[in-house]
């Protein structure tokens, strides 16, 4: 500009400037001017060439236009017009559609100035007319291009939402796969490999039956993307089939068959450091924009952040679980006379590992302990908490303690293990020989018993504070429910994980449970398994323990009689009542030949029970009848833990002959830990009953 400047006068064209119809013609414009007394309507060329019209082919009336204006648009621009003219408004402006001679429809834009006399009432519209098309082609194309960056966004939040809720690795492949977020990316598959010491361990394996032998695990330093964007720690795009095969000659050839045309690879790098590799397949897509690899990079780094996450919870999960697994017992004792079933299942919608555990413990005297419980948490500190409870309570309860008292014992134990949490517990103390169970129940769901023609009902039994709480609120006072097993009857204790389920109440959920047993299979494994089939397919947020008890029937020793009375500290006449309890039970259980011999055993431990201990002693006699024989039982049970011991006569020859001559006479004997005391019991073998 300066050069020319300096060059002398400027030489303008003759006709500049421009004439305002040259102007709007060049930018496809024309003009009409509308006198509103006469009703005629001047377009210029241009605009004649807007409605697609020949100067002909117009007489000046607006009506000839409307052959141009399709049905319903002619009548929306008078409504504009109109408007405009009451109102006192200076111009107006409308898109509209018109009809080109060969039919098609394009947009128009007119836009006029209105002219009014000195009284306001119109009397000329002056203004352009234009083709629009092309304008608003331009405005679609801006709005579609919004509408897709809005949905990649939205995308990226959307996977990211999603990814919040994945809990494992699985997950968030599941999450990958199953949204709408492959096929928005223009995806067709992923793969997906975690690094693990040096080596991609992959966990999802790109499109079906694509899987390349030899790439289940591979090492960083191999020909691989994957292996490159973890020693780079930057994103590879594969824009074309070409490259994929000139980069890649170990892995295209596997692949080539596929129909990929792009892949983009991504480390997956979380806290500054790669925890893994993603890769997205294309096909029919060639290149990647600017935005597409910012897009990808953004959805690389939340995927990252979500797999680490899950990387961290199932290695958690899996501590939990072996430490869990280890707390469990690891067999179930046999027990002669019954027959047990036990499951457990860890929750299937948040997978945790709580504290629910299960036990059996064979007690002395045909007696059998049963445990359910569940400690309050789902995580290894749970867990832990109910393997110190659950070897607490067995070995108070082989110890002989009450149930009562095993229970109230365990809840001081929780308590002063300094741990917020509690637990809620039945203990179940069967006698096998005679059916009768006696039950604890510490916050628990009550049991229930499975008759042997298959009806269920609930045993209600009156229950004490969680384990825990009793003690810190010092109400350690557990009542005893007992209750009669016939053979064949089953006992069922479980963990609320197997009542509990959303929208229902504890009561609507014993009532499913009872119907769930009633139509449940006979033999109690299936039945058991048929209960966590049950749970897998409900899933939840709770980890279920069952225990099946049953008792045995022909094969279990059965009780033809029991008889017990107390006798009191220096109370003769009681003695009295309970040696003539035992001849007369003697007799009328047909064991006349042993009288002498079980007399006189019972004789010596009452009476070393009332000499040693200080205090009075229940004495108990009760017929055992077993398969193969036939035994009376006299048990002493007495409040000294003092453990009685054979010992040589004095010089006297008068004191240490008591369990010498019960050893002597007996054909077993014993002696049991009963909690605050003991039991001292012999056995004699009879003859068995005539069969009538």
């Amino acid at each position: 500009m300066a050069e020319r400047a300096a060059a002398g006068p400027l030489s303008l064209p003759d006709d500049w400037p421009a004439h305002s119809d040259l102007t709007l013609s060049l930018n496809r414009m024309g003009t009409f001017d509308w006198d509103l007394d006469s009703g005629l309507l001047h377009l210029d060329s241009p605009a004649l060439d807007v409605f697609d019209l020949r100067p002909d082919e117009y007489d000046g009336r607006p009506e000839t236009l409307r052959s141009r204006l399709p049905q319903g648009e002619g009548r929306r621009l008078d409504d504009v017009v109109s408007a405009a003219l009451r109102d006192g408004s200076a111009n107006y402006g409308a898109y509209l559609r018109i009809r080109r001679r060969n039919g098609t429809l394009c947009w128009t834009h007119t836009q006029g100035t209105i002219r009014r006399d000195a009284d306001g009432r119109p009397h000329r519209v002056i203004g352009i007319v234009r083709d629009a098309t092309q304008e608003l082609a331009d405005s679609v194309a801006r709005l579609e291009l919004d509408a897709v960056r809005r949905v990649r966004t939205s995308l990226v939040e959307g996977t990211t939402a999603a990814l919040a809720h994945a809990r494992t690795v699985q997950d968030v492949i599941d999450v990958l796969k199953e949204s709408h977020g492959l096929a928005d990316l223009g995806a067709t598959s992923l793969v997906m490999g975690l690094l693990d010491s040096g080596r991609i361990h992959l966990v999802a394996e790109g499109p079906e039956g694509s899987f390349v032998p030899g790439t289940r695990i591979t090492r960083v330093d191999e020909g691989y993307p994957m292996s490159e964007v973890l020693r780079t720690l930057t994103p590879r795009f594969i824009e074309s089939a070409a490259e994929f095969a000139l980069s890649y000659p170990l892995l295209w050839p596997h692949i080539s068959g596929l129909g990929i045309t792009a892949a983009a690879y991504l480390p997956l790098i979380a806290q500054s450091r790669p925890i893994g590799a993603l890769g997205l397949l294309y096909r029919d897509k060639y290149g990647f924009t600017a935005e597409d690899r910012n897009l990808l990079v953004a959805l690389g780094s939340s995927i990252a952040q979500s797999l680490q996450r899950a990387v961290l919870f199932e290695q958690e999960h899996d501590l939990a679980e072996g430490l869990q697994q280890a707390m469990l017992p690891r067999r179930i004792p046999a027990v002669p006379g019954a027959e047990i079933a036990v499951r457990y299942r860890s929750a299937r919608l948040g997978r945790d590992i709580g504290g629910d555990w299960y036990d059996i413990i064979p007690l002395p005297g045909g007696r059998v302990g049963a445990v359910i419980g569940d400690v309050q948490g789902h995580d290894t500190h749970a867990a832990a908490v109910m393997g110190q409870l659950r070897i607490v309570l067995r070995a108070y309860a082989a110890e002989g303690h009450a149930p009562a008292t095993v229970m109230a014992r365990a809840s001081v134990f929780l308590h002063q293990l300094d741990t917020d949490r509690f637990a809620t517990c039945t203990y179940a103390e069967a006698d096998l020989s005679t059916g009768v169970v006696q039950l604890v129940r510490a916050g628990h769901v009550d049991p229930l018993i499975r008759d042997v023609d298959g009806d269920c009902r609930r045993l209600p039994v009156p229950g004490g504070m969680p384990l825990g709480l009793s003690a810190a609120f010092r109400r350690l006072d557990y009542p005893v429910e007992t209750a009669e097993l016939e053979p064949g009857e089953t006992l069922l204790l479980c963990t609320d994980g197997l009542v509990e389920q959303p929208g229902t109440d504890l009561d609507d959920g014993m009532r499913l449970l009872a119907a769930l047993v009633r139509d449940g299979p006979r033999d109690l494994q299936l039945l058991a398994d048929r209960l966590c089939e049950v749970v897998d397919e409900r899933g939840g947020e709770d980890d279920v323990a069952v225990l099946l008890l049953r008792r045995g029937g022909a094969r279990a020793p059965q009780d033809g009689g029991r008889l017990q009375q107390r006798v009191g500290q220096g109370d003769p006449g009681a003695l009295s009542t309970a040696r003539h309890m035992i001849r007369a039970a003697v007799a009328a259980w047909g064991a006349r030949e042993r009288s002498d011999e079980i007399e006189l055993a019972a004789d010596e431990l009452i009476t070393n029970a009332l000499m040693h201990t200080g205090n009075g002693a229940i004495v108990t006699v009760r017929e055992l009848s077993g398969s193969l024989e036939r035994r009376l039982r006299v048990e002493v049970e007495d409040r000294s833990s003092a453990l009685p011991h054979r010992r040589d006569p004095g010089e006297s020859g008068v004191s240490g002959r008591g369990l010498l001559l019960v050893d002597e006479l007996a054909d077993e004997w014993g002696v049991e830990s009963r909690g605050s005391g003991k039991c001292v019991w012999c056995e004699f073998i009879v003859p068995a009953r005539p069969s009538h």
